[in-house]
């Protein structure tokens, strides 16, 4: 319990507690930008849902910059500049992009492809023969012949 407690408050003295109380507009631009951006330890939630540690170094570093009076577009130039495209949560569509925003697609569009023409060798294979009248007095007498199962 010790060991805990010691890991604990060391992470919370590692924070800078910051005595400024916060500024509403400063909070609700935050909340619009960091809803834009990706958590880059977490990968898959914006800035805004993640709670790990860069995530909140990164909301500290986009406060600090809008109360220097940066734009929102500044700000993004900034992180992107930084971190690249991958900090954007919806990366904007370029060349270098292309291959994020429409690879799945070709994939797809590939399996069908070869989905479809598997299916076709399949079928093409398969030699339709209609029942010769002797196969189907066989095929009846082993029907007739086998034991019912009675339903309760």
């Amino acid at each position: 319990m010790i060991g805990s407690a010691a890991i604990a408050a060391s992470a919370q003295l590692r924070r800078p507690i910051s005595n400024d109380p916060p500024d509403p507009a400063v909070e609700q631009r935050l909340a619009k930008l960091s809803q834009e951006l990706r958590c880059l330890v977490c990968q898959n939630e914006t800035l805004a849902d993640s709670r790990a540690d860069l995530a909140e170094d990164l909301r500290e570093e986009i406060r600090t910059q809008i109360r220097a009076g940066k734009s929102d577009q500044e700000i993004i130039a900034f992180l992107t500049q930084r971190y690249g495209d991958f900090i954007l949560y919806r990366p904007p569509v370029r060349p270098k992009t292309y291959l994020l925003w429409f690879g799945p697609f070709v994939l797809l569009l590939g399996g069908l492809a070869l989905l479809f023409r598997y299916v076709k060798r399949r079928r093409d294979m398969i030699d339709e023969q209609p029942l010769s009248n002797a196969d189907r007095a066989q095929a009846e007498k082993l029907l007739s012949s086998a034991p019912r199962k009675e339903t309760t």
